[in-house]
């Protein structure tokens, strides 16, 4: 299954490609003019060097963009995105070029057929971090196991969800033979699932680094007996009914072009719509629809429109048995955004019969 897909990755660069030089002994406030008008920055010297710039580029973009309100923050990090990674850093035998840089393994796992290119600082930073997740693994309050989450892959960084999931697995008494998990990511639903006694889970995702990297923690252990995956959208080649469905969906509406990653964050007009008619025809007659989702989008006045609550006043095809909500924790003191809304977020989770 690994070498029938296409992994997600950063597009390597040319290392041809001419770049203005930048080092400690620059002129930061001329560096950031040459990014806004559009060229890109070579750093040389110290990996600290590409930190100074995107410091200074993150101060000059906070005093250009307010940040209070929700939209502003989104402004200033489409702005941070297009400069940033306009800054690159060079790669040959899959060793970053400058001094003191961290060991990313993943140069030599992602690209092997090419181990002189150049990369965007921010994607070196993203890179160097999944690999920290990856070798290090990732703790959760729901699994006694850590994950492991491959490269390009959503994992969750908040659990006030997985914990209001795994009390409602505590409770459940229904059947236990199959359930699917559309949008299986990093894992996390599925091994709550067989924690609490599922037989066997289907899981489907549209990102191929969740399915690859999925398959390559699971091995040959009896955890790729009992998950069976499928790089596909919504339910895949899955064409039975099961006694469960399982679903965590992006939390907010699209508002640009979606890379994988992205799928797992934001969703398009069409993907509850389909999700629904889908569902319809995958759920055993007694069987439970799970979604678990959150009021970010309207908190945030991203959108007024509720996916779940218009599916259930138009569409038909399902009832509600429950709605559980629960308020999530503050936002750390410690952060920089401005999250006053959170004290407004609550985590749901929504239980679906046939109508």
């Amino acid at each position: 299954m690994i070498k029938a897909i296409k992994v997600n990755k950063p597009e390597p660069i040319s290392s041809k490609k001419s770049s203005l030089l930048f080092d400690d002994s620059s002129d930061v406030k001329l560096t950031i003019k040459a990014l806004e008008q559009g060229k890109s920055i070579l750093i040389t010297g110290f990996f600290s060097n590409g930190l100074l710039l995107l410091n200074a580029l993150k101060k000059h973009l906070n005093k250009k963009y307010p940040n209070s309100t929700f939209q502003e923050q989104r402004n200033y990090r489409a702005a941070y995105f297009k400069l940033s990674n306009l800054i690159l850093i060079a790669i040959v035998d899959y060793k970053l070029t400058v001094k003191k840089a961290p060991v990313i393994g993943w140069l030599e796992q992602l690209y092997s057929e090419n181990s002189d290119f150049l990369l965007s600082f921010p994607q070196i930073q993203g890179l160097n971090s999944a690999w920290q997740w990856y070798k290090n693994g990732i703790l959760t309050p729901v699994l006694r196991n850590k994950l492991q989450p491959y490269y390009g892959t959503y994992f969750p960084t908040r659990f006030d969800h997985l914990i209001f999931f795994d009390n409602w697995l505590k409770r459940y008494k229904g059947p236990k033979k199959s359930v699917i998990d559309v949008g299986i990511g990093s894992g996390v639903l599925s091994f709550q699932m067989l924690k609490y006694g599922f037989q066997k889970v289907f899981g489907t995702d549209t990102n191929p680094n969740a399915i690859v990297g999925l398959t390559e923690f699971m091995g040959s252990t009896k955890l790729a007996r009992k998950i069976e995956l499928d790089f596909d959208s919504l339910f895949g080649k899955f064409n039975f009914p099961v006694e469960l469905i399982v679903f965590n969906p992006p939390w907010l509406p699209q508002s640009h072009a979606l890379d994988c990653i992205d799928e797992a964050i934001y969703y398009n007009e069409n993907l509850f719509p389909d999700f629904f008619e889908a569902a319809k025809q995958h759920l055993l007659p007694e069987g439970k629809l799970v979604i678990i989702f959150s009021n970010l989008a309207q908190i945030t006045d991203v959108t007024k429109e509720h996916p779940i609550e218009k599916e259930l006043a138009e569409g038909g095809r399902f009832q509600l048995e429950k709605c559980y909500r629960k308020t999530v924790k503050k936002a750390s003191d410690k952060t920089k955004r401005d999250q006053h809304w959170r004290a407004l977020e609550e985590v749901e989770l929504w239980v679906l019969t046939h109508n």
